[in-house]
């Protein structure tokens, strides 16, 4: 293997693991405060087709990744309200956003399928950012220096700052933060803001980056391996930049077999490859023991209703 082919592939699965990255980044958020929210894809593909329609009308790809940030969160508020001020199954709701940002997405950006715009490129000169080598370090979106940003930010938060503390103690124990004075939903309804940021943040690297173009159903799936992606993590920062860049391999070996045309191999099997190891790692999951450190949110997924 040359070093011109070992950076290009390194290349090829940082590109492939960082959407699912950010996206997992905001849902571990929403996880860690005791809420379950599945419309991860579909908040991903709203982010992605905000992201592309403003691109193209102004030229800015930057601005086109802040619009699907808040296009996301929008839709995310649609979940919050339902789940948090009406108490609705969150199960059901996150699957509701998921088929409601599928349709969405396709419907308004009908008119731009098949567009293509430039790609949201590396910001360094192009002597470092398309060189051989010194593109491993340079040649990247700004998006993929935010996720690994991120990363670490979101970690210290959970981990250092005070913020980060109440937002736990919600998600660990939501009547005994509440009989303390800390105010549970707004909590919630913060993480579940920052959520859906992430998504659509996460969306807008496949339409800006990855694929810089419009077409239905462009994530292809990537949510559901974010919110896999928690799970496999235990829920800490760290375990999830390893996961999305195993995924990200993982993807990337698909791709790179459907290239060198792997005879024996139906191409069908080569595009399940990632769902299949999510399977795998959920499976390995449920075998594991449970311990204090890997375990989920006491109040995942259950409803918050204060009592005076």
């Amino acid at each position: 293997m040359t070093p011109e082919f070992a950076v290009t592939l390194i290349v090829a699965i940082v590109a492939s693991a960082t959407p699912i990255l950010i996206a997992a980044l905001g849902e571990l958020v929403v996880e860690k405060s005791g809420v379950l929210n599945l419309g991860v894809e579909g908040m991903m593909l709203i982010g992605a087709v905000t992201a592309f329609i403003v691109a193209v009308t102004t030229g800015v790809p930057a601005l086109g990744a802040v619009a699907a940030m808040v296009a996301a969160a929008a839709a995310s508020l649609i979940f919050g309200y339902l789940t948090l001020t009406l108490t609705a199954n969150q199960v059901a709701t996150g699957l509701a956003l998921t088929i409601f940002g599928t349709g969405v997405s396709a419907l308004v950006g009908a008119d731009y399928v098949g567009m293509t715009i430039p790609a949201f490129g590396s910001v360094f000169p192009d002597a470092l950012a398309n060189d051989p080598i010194w593109r491993v370090l340079f040649g990247y979106s700004p998006l993929v220096y935010a996720s690994l940003a991120l990363t670490f930010g979101i970690g210290w938060f959970l981990k250092y700052s005070r913020a980060g503390l109440v937002l736990r103690a919600v998600g660990e124990s939501d009547t005994s933060a509440h009989s303390i004075g800390y105010p549970v939903l707004k909590v919630r309804y913060f993480a579940v803001l920052f959520g859906g940021a992430m998504a659509g943040l996460g969306g807008s690297y496949f339409s800006l980056v990855l694929t810089p173009m419009w077409a239905e159903r462009l994530t292809s799936g990537r949510g559901w391996i974010a919110i896999a992606l928690v799970v496999f993590a235990a829920w800490q920062p760290n375990r999830l930049l390893l996961g999305a860049y195993l995924f990200g391999a993982v993807i990337t070996l698909e791709l790179q077999a459907k290239a060198a045309g792997w005879s024996g191999l139906a191409p069908e099997f080569l595009t399940s490859l990632p769902y299949i190891a999510t399977i795998l790692v959920l499976a390995l999951i449920s075998a594991r023991k449970t311990s204090a450190k890997n375990a989920a949110p006491a109040c995942l997924g259950k409803p918050f209703r204060a009592t005076a």
